[in-house]
């Protein structure tokens, strides 16, 4: 039988094991920025950018949730990024009512004529692209973009999105609005442990 010192030992030891864990990810984090450009070397303003984490759970935290608002007759943001398990909200802000739809693979719904907010938002539990549309006004469109990861951000003026990220082999999946509603491209990244760096994303169309 161990001693009560080695049992104190052992109690300790494990904390720390597991104290390293939650660290791990958080602690060990690097600024990175990576750019997105087209084949001719342009940057790409407003291109998604998301990294999976290699061997990271990929839906959101229970309770996430993000909003598509309708106002001006258009969706307002044009295009919206969110995690896999995101509930969005549809609040209609306009003195006219809206048939929201989506006949996207990744989540096919109907909002019927209404006005205000619907009371139960729309789940994406998949990920990929929903591409939007309103039954009344054919020109209001948008698209929502599901990613696996918490890890995303859009591009600035100069194609650059900054993320913290944590050393590992990863993919980095990228998606701009000229390739409509293609599957976004994706390609690996590697990340050094500690390292701040900068990765460069050609998009071809």
């Amino acid at each position: 039988m161990p001693s009560s010192r080695q049992t104190v030992a052992a109690l300790l030891l494990a904390a720390s094991a597991v104290g390293g864990a939650l660290c791990a990810l958080p602690c060990l984090a690097a600024p990175w920025t990576l750019q997105v450009k087209d084949s001719s070397g342009a940057p790409l303003a407003g291109a998604v950018v998301a990294v999976e984490l290699k061997g990271q759970g990929s839906h959101a935290p229970p309770g996430t949730s993000a909003q598509m608002a309708q106002r001006d007759r258009q969706f307002q943001p044009g295009t919206l990024v969110v995690q896999t398990g995101t509930a969005v909200n549809f609040p209609n802000f306009d003195t006219v009512r809206h048939h929201v739809y989506s006949f996207s693979p990744i989540r096919r719904f109907e909002l019927k004529l209404y006005a205000g907010t619907p009371a139960e938002p729309v789940v994406f539990d998949k990920p990929g692209i929903a591409q939007l549309g309103c039954n009344i006004h054919d020109k209001m469109t948008a698209r929502i973009i599901v990613v696996d990861t918490p890890l995303f951000a859009t591009t600035d003026a100069q194609g650059q999105a900054k993320l913290d990220l944590p050393p590992g082999q990863h993919q980095v999946v990228f998606w701009h609005s000229r390739l409509g509603n293609d599957a976004p491209r994706r390609q690996p990244l590697v990340i050094p442990a500690g390292a701040p760096g900068s990765q460069t994303l050609e998009l071809r169309d």
